[in-house]
């Protein structure tokens, strides 16, 4: 399991770097919208990517509890087991 972890974590790192304009220091803490800028397209566009390249789907009303990059992760980590 740790592995999944690393690489969904790196999944997700690697996603949002591609999405950005410029380059940030991301981390777990970091807020996706407060923080990166992201609206709420480009939240889409980014989270259908990710479900993409992990092969799952995320509910809409998970994504709307989703705020930090730790968040995100964790959902995903999440998901993925289940499926």
């Amino acid at each position: 399991m740790g592995d999944l972890v690393g690489d969904i974590r790196e999944i997700i790192f690697e996603t949002l770097r591609s999405s950005l304009p410029k380059p940030v220091e991301i981390t777990e803490k970091t807020h996706i919208v407060e923080d990166l800028g992201l609206d709420s397209v480009a939240v889409m566009d980014f989270v259908m990517e990710i479900e993409d390249r992990l092969d799952i789907s995320v509910p809409l009303d998970k994504i709307a509890e989703i705020e930090t990059v730790g968040d995100l992760i964790a959902a995903m980590q999440n998901l993925k087991a289940g499926s």
